[in-house]
């Protein structure tokens, strides 16, 4: 089953996914401004798309979760999880993740940290990408019967 053929209910999770993927990546990281946390650096203009994309393929992904008379009964999430949380990594502020602060101080932040997070966007949106392909692969190769019904016999 392609995307063009999801049922109404896939869709209608897809765009509540990806508005709660938005929050989660949008708040933390000072994308979307909130009184619960004041980014320390400005928001950079690539952390837009990235943040945007993240959510987009986060919610179709999820929307593949969704019970459909074509879904597979084999669940995969490789690459969902780890491609939101390098999406999270990217687009944060360099100096307020204090794990990376500890580890390389303020000033390796910005001139270490910084740097990287555009690679780790890129390699985020990737694996987001190969996660969607896979859970739809998996779709088109493994059509579900209907409950009830009893297989093809080969005698």
């Amino acid at each position: 089953m392609t995307i063009s053929h999801w049922p109404v209910r896939r869709w209608i999770a897809s765009v509540l996914a990806a508005a709660i993927v938005a929050l989660f990546v949008g708040v933390p990281t000072g994308i979307i401004r909130t009184p619960f946390y004041t980014r320390m650096t400005p928001v950079l203009w690539w952390n837009y798309p990235v943040w945007a994309i993240t959510a987009v393929l986060g919610g179709l992904i999820f929307a593949t979760y969704v019970r459909s008379a074509a879904a597979p009964t084999k669940r995969q999430t490789n690459g969902s999880i780890g491609g939101s949380i390098l999406s999270l990594l990217a687009v944060g502020c360099p100096i307020c993740n204090k794990v990376v602060v500890a580890l390389l101080g303020v000033s390796g932040a910005l001139t270490v940290w910084a740097p990287v997070q555009r690679l780790l966007g890129a390699v985020s949106l990737v694996l987001l990408l190969w996660a969607l392909h896979r859970r739809l692969a998996g779709e088109r190769a493994c059509a579900a019967r209907p409950v009830g019904a009893l297989p093809e016999s080969s005698a």
